[in-house]
């Protein structure tokens, strides 16, 4: 049974920092393309970051410079570390696991920021 299991999200101040952690099971963690989601209300859940089975990345415009996305195999976890996060941040963020037709979704962790 294939499972993402997003943690790390929370209440933290502009200009905070904050790492969601996912952890995968139930597929070959180490080959899929994973990816970080976020969706505010009323919007399209937005693409933030992506790193591939061989660990190159990539970021929104809107994060680059703030956020890092990695991955630890041996866990099966990817992380999205988040610094410096400004009001426009707040979001359910979601882990994806891609794979050619294959495509995985966790359940989503909520980032707040407080002014």
């Amino acid at each position: 049974q294939v499972q993402l299991v997003e943690s790390g999200g929370g209440l933290v101040q502009s200009g905070g920092s904050l790492r969601l952690s996912c952890a995968a099971s139930g597929f070959t963690f180490s080959i899929y393309v994973m990816n970080w989601y976020r969706q505010v209300p009323g919007k399209e859940r937005e693409l933030v970051a992506t790193i591939t089975s061989g660990g190159s990345t990539n970021y929104a415009d809107s994060v680059k410079g703030r956020f890092t996305i990695s991955r630890d195999n041996a866990k099966n976890t990817v992380y999205l570390q988040m610094n410096s996060l400004k009001p426009e941040d707040p979001a359910v963020y979601y882990c994806n696991a891609r794979l050619n037709m294959l495509n995985y979704w966790g359940k989503g962790t909520l980032v707040t920021v407080s002014s």
